[in-house]
């Protein structure tokens, strides 16, 4: 699912998946470009499933820490965005502009 953060930068996308019942959040950038990763928008995943893949130049990277697996983003790591779930809804764990950490 996408959203829309404020940074200290300025607005931004963000999206949360769900791997194995947890929620990650991160920025919708690449760690190599800075592009958005949704090749449809709220998509993320590659087609088996497994990776969240960058839809401009195919980067993999892991779900459950952003983690660059394969591509030219030479082991870079996508942003996170704090969040915090409490009964099935998340949050953002901050409200004011540097919610990324």
């Amino acid at each position: 699912m996408r959203f829309e953060i404020s940074l200290s930068t300025g607005p931004a996308t963000a999206f949360v998946i769900r791997r194995a019942g947890k929620a990650y959040a991160y920025l919708n950038r690449c760690a190599h470009r800075q592009v958005e990763l949704d090749w449809v928008e709220g998509e993320f995943f590659d087609s088996e499933g497994r990776y969240l893949v960058c839809a401009s130049h195919g980067a993999l990277y892991r779900p459950e820490d952003g983690g660059c697996v394969a591509g030219p983003c030479g082991g870079a790591r996508l942003t996170p965005v704090a969040i915090d779930e409490e009964a099935g809804e998340i949050r953002l764990t901050s409200m004011n502009t540097d919610v990324v950490k």
